[in-house]
């Protein structure tokens, strides 16, 4: 575990960059967030946080960023786990008796809240996703290498989905980086939902790492309340 300090400058950076997708300096940091310690005690903290291999100096600024590493502690002990969203958006996607409609419009609600690209499925034989758009839009995404390693991974998603389906613990699940069977660049946020005792299906988000977890997990909790008051 890392001390309060090295935690508190560390939780800043991450939160930060999902927010801006731009390099954390110390100075920067120091005066946007008022840290009451000097500017050398926090590039001091920075500079032990990439030694560590929380954080990481791309090679285009002077600022830093999370590594997978960083956002795996950050999940596990840094994120908000008690966000709230509003489930009344979610109302309005379910429609009496039409299974495929209603996770459709689930899908899109999804899309349209969070930002990023989502999926559902039922067993492994039927599949919908939306919001693909998205993933090319972000600026994780803009290198050219890495858009054709997106674009592969896009035309997977079934497969993929496929395969989790038969491996998925119950809960909402995190897949980030080399543990994402998306791609080492991307984050997944997966759920698994019951239709009926013998059908379940899957639910989920695909983004970049600098994802917003706290609020996408909240997010997908919610979606598969709503899914699973629809099929009781």
């Amino acid at each position: 575990m890392l001390d309060s300090r090295t935690e508190i400058i560390l939780k800043l950076v991450i939160e930060d960059y999902i927010r801006t997708a731009q390099a954390v300096g110390s100075k920067y940091l120091n005066e946007q967030y008022q840290l009451g310690v000097s500017d050398a005690t926090v590039r001091n903290e920075l500079a032990g946080l990439e030694a560590d291999g929380f954080l990481r100096s791309p090679h285009t600024s002077a600022g830093r960023i999370p590594t997978e590493q960083g956002y795996l502690y950050y999940l596990q002990y840094l994120r908000d786990k008690k966000f709230v969203v509003d489930g009344t958006p979610f109302q309005s996607t379910t429609h009496a008796k039409d299974t495929e409609a209603t996770l459709k419009s689930m899908a899109k609600k999804l899309v349209e809240i969070s930002g990023e690209t989502a999926i559902v499925a039922i067993d492994p034989k039927w599949t919908y996703y939306t919001g693909v758009s998205n993933l090319f839009h972000k600026p994780d995404f803009h290198d050219p290498e890495v858009m054709q390693t997106l674009s592969a991974m896009v035309d997977q998603f079934d497969e993929v989905m496929q395969r989790m389906y038969r491996q998925l613990p119950e809960g909402p699940q995190v897949f980030i980086g080399s543990g994402n069977p998306f791609g080492q660049e991307m984050a997944t946020i997966l759920v698994r939902y019951n239709i009926d005792e013998h059908t379940q299906g899957l639910l989920g988000l695909v983004g970049p790492l600098r994802m917003d977890y706290s609020r996408n997990l909240a997010l997908i909790e919610r979606a598969k309340e709503v899914i699973d008051e629809y099929f009781e």
